[in-house]
């Protein structure tokens, strides 16, 4: 898969190296702790799927500007202070296998820095006047809020629809993957129009995404997070909702039961998955999955021909055929 992101990144080779030596320098700060602290988070990136968005968006809504570089600057540094804030919240000791900060230098330190990233970012936007990117960010920040809220709220009482679960996903994932394409067609010059188009092609890859993510769960790919984690979260996804409603009552209210009552319970956690699997869970939400992602290259569709668009479908069918 790391072959198949580099040829996919091969139009914005150049920018994906600029940006990382950008960003860098976006970060510093002359307190040596705090500088310390963001090389760690620089050195520990992940695949970078979010400033790929972003340039490869750009490309295909017109061209690559300064202003595109420091779009995507805003969402790492928006997204990383919101991670790091995450981590203390959740008391998590690991993020992408490597330490997080909480666990390295404590919460407190861990809350300042995600406080100083946030303000590093919303400094980059205002001190070069890119009010619409701070306004598209911005907004994805309060999307992602409230849909981790209002997730936690429905696990409470295990209530959650389905038309309720894409309205979470579509918060707290699709609006930062459309915000990316959004940026990078906004920093590109296109057209209100054009801007909102590529905003929902983003969206669409971003319910794609949460939902295949969703599926690791049930334990179909080797990844980074423990079978059955959203199950011991009380977390209702696709896959488990699509199978208590075509579950007979007296069924379904074992299940929420055990959800509520057991889901710490190993062998309680593989018999809701098996009931899953049972139900046709999976399949249903792999049908749905693929939808969102034939609706988004039915959009990507409508933008001219080029080496960007290429790989922007490339990054799509990457998102939904990774294995972690």
């Amino acid at each position: 898969m790391k072959q198949d992101l580099q040829q996919i990144q091969a139009p914005i080779a150049t920018e994906m190296a600029d940006f990382e030596k950008k960003f860098r320098s976006f970060m510093q700060s002359k307190v040596k702790l705090l500088d310390h602290i963001t090389q760690y988070i620089v050195r520990r990136k992940g695949k970078q799927m979010r400033p790929m968005f972003v340039f490869l968006s750009s490309g295909v809504s017109g061209s690559i500007s300064e202003a595109s570089y420091r779009g995507a600057a805003l969402i790492e540094l928006l997204h990383t202070a919101t991670l790091v804030h995450d981590d203390v919240v959740d008391d998590a000791n690991y993020r992408r296998g490597f330490f997080s900060i909480n666990a390295l230098w404590k919460n407190k330190i861990a809350v300042l820095v995600g406080d100083y990233l946030l303000s590093r970012g919303l400094l980059l936007s205002v001190e070069n006047e890119d009010f619409n990117l701070l306004k598209i960010v911005s907004n994805a920040v309060r999307e992602m809020s409230e849909g981790e809220l209002l997730q936690i709220s429905k696990a409470r009482k295990l209530d959650i629809t389905e038309e309720v679960y894409y309205t979470i996903i579509r918060q707290k994932t699709a609006s930062l993957i459309s915000s990316c394409c959004a940026v990078g067609a906004a920093t590109a010059g296109a057209s209100a129009e054009s801007t909102e188009k590529m905003r929902l092609f983003g969206e669409k890859v971003g319910m794609a995404f949460q939902i295949k993510d969703d599926l690791f769960d049930y334990g179909e790919d080797v990844v980074g997070k423990p079978v059955g984690i959203d199950i011991k979260e009380k977390k209702m996804t696709l896959p488990l909702i699509y199978a208590l409603n075509h579950a007979s009552w007296v069924e379904k209210k074992k299940i929420i039961y055990k959800i509520r009552n057991g889901s710490e319970n190993k062998s309680t956690v593989n018999e809701i998955i098996n009931f899953v699997k049972a139900s046709g869970g999976l399949e249903y939400a792999q049908q749905v999955m693929n939808d969102f992602y034939q609706e988004a290259l039915s959009i990507l569709a409508e933008f001219p021909e080029s080496d960007y668009k290429t790989s922007l479908s490339s990054l799509v069918t990457y998102t939904i055929e990774r294995k972690k």
